[in-house]
């Protein structure tokens, strides 16, 4: 296997972007074949959306092959779930036992399951080249004594939801087996796993974990709820989310992947659906690479939104609301913690030394709402394209920026606003200028900040969710050595903070010079 860095540096995304254009999970060629449920020449397993990173280079290194989502309807074996009384059809393998509320495959093969098992459960224990695909077609599965869906062995284990249906997945709260290697999961794989279709899935991890891959794990599409007493959705390899609806609510981590031991394993790719997270610890979290390519990924609550060692957006949209840090680039395998930031400075934030650790913006949209450090990296930052708006902390022991290395800014859009204690500016390495605002006082949530140019053009709207003592701004408006007019009030239409604006009605505030960046100094020098 490659190495995810290899694949998903900013540089191959940029590549990759050139080969997108190709649905998530597959499309149907001709015939019975089925994707997305229904027999058709040309049905989607997907909505359709493109991704940003192609499957050419997806299937090169994951399990993920859009060909698994096609069959031959005939081919089906029908199970029938009921208690005490479930059956099975069309089974002329034997490859489907039920021994009273457990039911067990154990071969290659296509098995749609429907009706409900009030206290059981399916087990899948094929061979180790087995591809076994579970349709779930208006099945509700609940266990008493551990998971309800468990992948014991085999090569690839598809889930596909059946298009219009619900589907109900619930574990015990407490396990029988507890075991090393015991199920802790009410959807448990011990093999790569995909969950695709159009239908809608419910799991209830009472007991530990909702989704757990010990393998790869791939969401291709789907509708998807999980509500987890400690991880919501984990994919040991990796942990990607082509396309589909999941909502996670995690008493621990949301959405991540944890294989700290096999080089180059243990990274996340969101390229494409909609993935929102509630969770008690980490929102979303890698061990070695998280990725935004496309798509949309939202942290509502969470003690860090985005975490790993190696951060990348290139495109898509990420918004982020943290009780600490908002985005932090840390943890891995090598480097140092970050102390939190030095006030001020041309793009040194950390008291330690730089670590092996990187975010990489070079496209899409990121907001983040921190109480701790907004965008934190233990190593060094790269902003090259994109969006990235930050409401940072109001208190002076953090700061909207945090970089231990240096901050560079070559393009994009920036506007980091917090408290003016821990204030980090673009490096001198930076192609692209910017300014710093400090205010003697704080303006409150809801206040307009305004960039007006020599000749009175506004070149740059924001305005603050919460109580800001400084502004850090940096686009392709600003020219070094220009100096700017900045105003509060006026008119605004924003999107995340950030859009246009007028001077109607606005105060002058002062003068700032773009590419002057120092912690003390407030516009005009009052």
């Amino acid at each position: 296997m490659k190495s995810l860095r290899t694949y998903l540096s900013v540089t191959a995304l940029a590549l990759a972007v050139g080969l997108a254009g190709c649905s998530a999970a597959g499309t149907a060629s001709t015939g019975t074949s089925i994707t997305g449920g229904t027999s058709t020449s040309a049905a989607s397993g997907s909505s359709g959306t493109a991704e940003a990173v192609s499957l050419d280079t997806l299937s090169a290194d994951t399990h993920y092959d859009a060909d698994d989502l096609t069959w031959d309807a005939a081919s089906e074996v029908a199970v029938t779930l009921a208690d005490g009384a479930s059956t099975v059809t069309s089974d002329s393998s034997g490859a489907v036992k039920v021994d009273g509320d457990t039911v067990t495959i154990s071969a290659a093969g296509t098995y749609r399951l429907s009706g409900s098992l009030t206290d059981g459960k399916v087990v899948v224990a094929a061979g180790e080249e087995d591809v076994v695909r579970i349709i779930l077609d208006g099945a509700d599965v609940t266990s008493s004594t551990g998971s309800p869906l468990v992948v014991q062995s085999a090569n690839e284990a598809i889930v596909f939801l059946a298009e219009g249906t619900s589907n109900t997945l619930a574990d015990a709260a407490s396990y029988t087996d507890q075991g090393d290697d015991a199920p802790n999961a009410a959807l448990y794989s011990m093999a790569d796993l995909t969950i695709a279709g159009t239908g809608s899935l419910t799991v209830d991890g009472n007991y530990n974990d909702g989704i757990s891959a010990k393998d790869g794990l791939v969401l291709a599409a789907g509708n998807v709820a999980v509500d987890a007493k400690d991880d919501g959705i984990v994919g040991k390899d990796y942990a990607v989310l082509l396309d589909g609806a999941y909502q996670v609510t995690a008493g621990d981590d949301g959405f991540k992947s944890d294989n700290e031991e096999d080089e180059g394993r243990g990274w996340v790719l969101i390229n494409g659906g909609t993935l929102t997270v509630s969770a008690g610890d980490d929102g979303i979290k890698a061990f070695n690479t998280l990725t935004v390519a496309a798509g949309s990924a939202t942290v509502k609550e969470s003690e860090e939104g985005l975490e790993a060692q190696h951060i990348v957006i290139s495109g898509g949209t990420a918004s982020v609301t943290s009780n600490d840090d908002g985005v932090n680039a840390s943890g891995g395998s090598t480097g140092t913690t970050s102390q939190g930031g030095m006030g001020g400075g041309m793009g040194g934030g950390g008291e330690m030394a730089a670590g092996d650790y990187t975010v990489e913006i070079s496209g899409g949209s990121l907001t983040i709402n921190s109480q701790g450090d907004g965008l934190d990296s233990n190593g060094s930052a790269t902003i090259t394209g994109g969006t990235v708006v930050v409401n940072g902390p109001t208190n002076d022991g953090n700061g909207a920026l945090d970089v231990n290395g240096e901050l560079v800014v070559n393009g994009g859009t920036v506007a980091a606003a917090g408290s003016s204690g821990m204030a980090v500016t673009p490096g001198t390495a930076s192609a692209q200028s910017g300014v710093q605002l400090t205010f003697g006082s704080a303006l409150p949530a809801g206040t307009t900040i305004q960039l007006a140019d020599s000749g009175g053009a506004v070149v740059a709207t924001f305005v603050t969710s919460k109580q800001a003592a400084s502004l850090v701004y940096s686009s392709a408006a600003i020219t070094a050595g220009e100096e700017y007019t900045v105003y509060t009030g006026g008119t605004a239409k924003v999107t995340a903070g950030l859009g246009e604006g007028t001077l109607d009605g606005a105060q002058e505030q002062g003068t700032v010079t773009a590419g002057e960046y120092t912690a003390a100094r407030g516009p005009g020098g009052r």
